[in-house]
């Protein structure tokens, strides 16, 4: 394939009178994806290993982990239209208005260079209140871009963060190769629903995606909406995936969903981070406390939605008065999980502590508010994003290339 994409014309054109190129979809293409599984229809990015899966066979983290955030087709092409079939899975909501189809990204030489969606595909119909859901079935349908550059250039396409896609067909107008290694540095990142994407604008400026950017490595995002859980079959998952550089970004979901008490908690995060030290004994890694949320500072768990005016926001269903017996909040764990670095930072140097609030505080909420209550814009995605690589990137920070250890 180089001899044909270093032979090939710079006329559009003649590249599109030799006919349209279909390129097999694989692992080569596909960058962020932990496994890649074969479908009826084509191809399945999933963000956790067939291992995970069968420890918690769970409707929703099924879902979530197949939503392919951070996952990227990327290639070397002197392409001018690229054309991907896919059959994607979109959420639905029993009284909320529709929410917006997902974005597909388009970056040439790194630099964005379009937005598209998809047609057709089915719709996950779920009940807020009962927890129910329906699949409504619906067809493939095709994301089309046009008009890029004739020449020889690196093409990403970041899929969106909140569509299970299975990819079906990848049609150019030249020949296509697998990009070139840059030789930058993995990093591999887990937190919940912000770190998945929730309310970013596409998924290239979800908050990690654009840290990545700004701080020149690749990313491995294993954020899991709602299912940032301290769960050991993560723990495993990040243990076993090759990185240079590991975040875990803990906190909100084990208050929103009341899943433990303080007694619990502890031990938890010690085995959570035990357990990646297995497989990365030496690695920087960086516990992030959770940003900013004032449903949940000082208010227990659980959260439940809430449906007035038609608008999906949340509620604390938790009594304050309970953290005296263990019930969790956001103030309880940052401070848990300051204790806990601490304490072990005293025997691993390359284990590192961020306040969330650091990234997303009392001065950005009134600047940026969380539209439902829980997740932010794409604004407040940008600032967390800013925020993140000017701390972990910055020369001498957890993640710099000239820190000391």
């Amino acid at each position: 394939m180089n001899s044909q994409l270093n032979d090939a014309t710079d006329d559009p054109q003649a590249a599109g009178a030799a006919g349209w190129t279909t390129t097999p979809i694989g692992a080569d293409l596909l960058r962020g994806a932990l496994e890649v599984e074969r479908t009826a229809h084509g191809v399945l990015p999933h963000r956790l290993p067939a291992r995970a899966r069968r420890q918690f066979p769970d409707a929703y983290l099924a879902t979530v982990e197949t939503q392919p955030s951070g996952v990227r087709l990327v290639f070397r092409t002197r392409a001018t239209t690229v054309e991907l079939d896919a059959l994607r899975t979109k959420n639905g909501y029993r009284g909320v208005p529709p929410r917006p189809d997902g974005v597909y990204d388009l970056l040439v030489d790194g630099h964005p260079a379009g937005q598209a969606t998809a047609n057709g595909g089915n719709v996950l119909m779920v009940d807020m209140a009962t927890g129910s859901a329906e699949l409504v079935p619906g067809p493939p349908g095709t994301v089309r871009f046009e008009g890029l550059p004739a020449r020889l250039k690196d093409v990403e396409i970041w899929l969106p963060y909140n569509e299970v896609t299975e990819l079906i067909a990848l049609r150019t107008d030249a020949p296509v190769e697998p990009a070139r290694e840059h030789g930058r540095r993995v990093w591999l990142h887990h937190g919940s629903s912000i770190s998945h994407g929730s309310n970013a604008a596409g998924p290239a400026t979800i908050w990690p995606a654009l840290a990545a950017s700004l701080g020149g490595v690749e990313l491995v995002n294993l954020g899991l909406g709602g299912n940032a859980l301290l769960d050991p079959f993560t723990a495993r998952a990040l243990r076993d995936t090759p990185a240079d550089l590991i975040s875990v970004k803990i906190g909100i979901n084990i208050v929103n969903t009341d899943l433990m008490r303080l007694r619990a908690f502890g031990p938890a995060v010690h085995g959570f981070l035990d357990t990646i030290r297995e497989g990365h004994p030496d690695t920087p890694l960086l516990v992030v406390s959770p940003i900013l949320c004032p449903l949940q500072e000082d208010t227990p768990g659980p959260l439940a939605p809430d449906l007035r005016d038609g608008k999906l926001s949340f509620r604390a269903l938790g009594d304050p008065a309970e953290v005296a017996a263990g019930r969790l909040t956001l103030t309880v764990i940052r401070r848990e999980l300051a204790r806990i670095t601490a304490q072990r930072g005293a025997d691993d140097p390359n284990l590192h502590h961020i306040d969330g609030r650091s990234l997303y505080g009392e001065a950005d909420f009134a600047e940026f508010p969380l539209p439902d209550g829980l997740h932010p814009d794409p604004a407040g995605h940008r600032r967390i994003g800013e925020r993140f690589a000017e701390l972990a990137f910055a020369e001498d920070g957890p993640f710099g290339e000239g820190r000391a250890v």
